[in-house]
């Protein structure tokens, strides 16, 4: 009969991720950076109507399509355990009329 010790004795140190942990980790992190990258792009589309001071349907669909990529991001922030979203408000500088709809659905 052969013994084998507790894993609590063990010389290797079990804080060390797997390869699986490790790749999933690798894609939550690429995917929040993903939906950054559509936030970005998003806002400024928003910016630069601003700026042509549009003010037709394509303003609203500009920021339906921004109240949306932050909505995603912010969900894809709690999927990485980051709850707080307010740093991204201000990091981001998303505007209140965006803030206002996000999470709403439209028909």
């Amino acid at each position: 009969m052969s013994f084998r010790p507790p894993r609590s004795f063990s010389d290797r140190p079990n804080s060390a991720f797997s390869p699986l942990e490790y790749e999933l980790a690798s894609e939550r992190a690429d995917a929040l950076g993903r939906q950054g990258r559509k936030v970005e792009a998003a806002l400024a589309k928003l910016a630069a109507s601003t700026k042509n001071d549009n003010r037709t349907a394509d303003r609203e669909g500009l920021l339906n399509d921004a109240s949306e990529a932050v909505w995603a991001l912010f969900i894809q922030r709690e999927i990485c355990g980051l709850r707080n979203n307010r740093d991204l408000v201000t990091r981001y500088g998303i505007p209140g009329e965006v803030l206002a709809r996000v999470g709403a659905i439209r028909r």
